[in-house]
């Protein structure tokens, strides 16, 4: 008989259960998990392409975006502190989130026409589409 390792717990993934998994704690939750990206929808309409991007939490000045070689470049940054002192002790907090998003836009964008709001947690674009791809219709191509 030999003692193997038990790496899932019955319990399931929660918030400290890797806590207590010494070995790999910090090398799994600092170094190798990427962290979470916001969720992103995309709809694609005649006029144009309209794009969501869920990110709660943050302010419309956090945000940097810009367009560069093609690709629509999304990153946010925020920070928060609170410090509370008292007769016989202090208590920080502080938080930090960031995250960027790089998408790729179609040849048939126009570059200079794009918008965008940030409303109740979603930042979202409108992203016009050039005048001959408007009506652009896919050929269909028969197959011998």
């Amino acid at each position: 008989m030999s003692l193997v390792k038990f790496s899932k717990r019955p319990w399931g993934k929660l918030i400290t259960s890797d806590f207590f998994d010494n070995d790999n704690f910090l090398d799994r939750q600092l170094f190798h998990q990427k962290l979470e990206e916001p969720a992103l929808n995309i709809k694609e309409t005649d006029d144009s392409f309209e794009v969501e991007l869920a990110a709660p939490g943050y302010a419309k000045n956090d945000f940097n975006v810009t367009i560069d070689e093609g690709c629509l470049n999304i990153a946010a940054e925020s920070s928060n502190s609170k410090e509370e002192k008292e007769d016989n002790y202090t208590r920080k907090e502080f938080s930090y989130n960031s995250f960027e998003k790089r998408l790729q836009l179609p040849d048939s964008v126009k570059d200079e026409d794009i918008k965008a709001k940030y409303k109740d947690g979603i930042l979202s674009f409108n992203l016009l589409k050039k005048a001959d791809a408007k009506n652009h219709k896919p050929k269909k191509v028969e197959i011998a």
